[in-house]
């Protein structure tokens, strides 16, 4: 009798347990990757003059499509839609510039660090901005829901200076208000200051803020660890076989960021 009852329990929860995500098998299957990038930050990612993807970032969906041996669906996506493509399903990972922060960890998952960046302004020339000091008083702006804007705002809390912020739904956006002398700075990474620089005669290299190194990391669904743990081994060889070096030295320009941590094992 105790048998009977058991095999029928044993029966009962195979049936009832629900399935468990497994983004790998589903990308493969459907034979094409759902690749989310950020397109308005070059040289990271961007449209070419002929308006296609390109970038390091796209590169890197390119990539991982290609180890996978599907093909790949560049999705673009503003700054505050990285993690809801996630979190809704309609992208299978995210390549977006994404900051690891343990706040968003709660909402989707992280691989290791695949590119380390720094926040740095670009200013309007007649601004007057030399130091990081010199923004006292100064219009501000930067991408919306981004690690620049909410480190400012901290800042500009800290200063009483909220009211000079201006959040913008893209990069692009917030070059232009710095052209058009809307805004006084625009925050946003080391590797956009070149091209944007170069974009506008009158935008040119701002100071470097004070808040930490930027890792960022590939952006997948949270629960389903044999996706991350697939996207790490991915970005391990990305950098062992020398791509990493290649990609960064072809958008980017000089040698690539060390990606370890002192003190930390990837």
């Amino acid at each position: 009798m105790l048998k009977t009852l058991f095999g029928i329990a044993a029966a009962s929860l195979l049936v009832t347990a629900p399935a468990t995500a497994d983004t790998l098998d589903d990308v493969i299957d459907r034979g094409t990757l759902r690749c989310g990038v950020v397109l308005d930050f070059p040289p990271i990612g961007y449209r070419d003059e002929n308006n296609d993807p390109a970038g390091f970032d796209v590169e890197y969906c390119n990539d991982l499509a290609a180890a996978l041996e599907v093909d790949v669906e560049i999705m673009p996506l503003t700054w505050s839609e990285r993690l809801p493509v996630i979190v809704t399903g309609r992208a299978d990972v995210v390549f977006g510039a994404t900051s690891d922060s343990l706040a968003r960890a709660r909402t989707v998952g992280f691989s290791i660090p695949y590119a380390i960046y720094y926040a740095q302004g670009v200013v309007n020339s007649e601004s007057g901005i030399e130091s990081f000091e010199d923004i006292r008083g100064k219009r501000v702006a930067a991408g919306v829901g981004t690690v620049p804007e909410q480190e400012w705002l901290k800042i500009a809390a800290e200063w009483g200076e909220e009211d000079l912020y201006q959040g913008y739904q893209s990069e692009n956006e917030v070059f232009l208000a710095v052209a058009q002398g809307k805004a006084d700075i625009g925050i946003t990474t080391n590797t956009a200051v070149k091209p944007i620089t170069d974009q506008y005669d009158n935008v040119d290299p701002g100071p470097r803020m004070p808040w930490t190194t930027d890792y960022t990391s590939v952006v997948a669904k949270r629960t389903d660890v044999s996706w991350l743990n697939y996207l790490n081994l991915f970005v391990t060889h990305q950098v062992r076989s020398g791509r990493y070096q290649e990609l960064w030295g072809t958008y980017v320009g000089g040698e690539a960021p060390e990606l370890r941590i002192p003190g930390v094992m990837y």
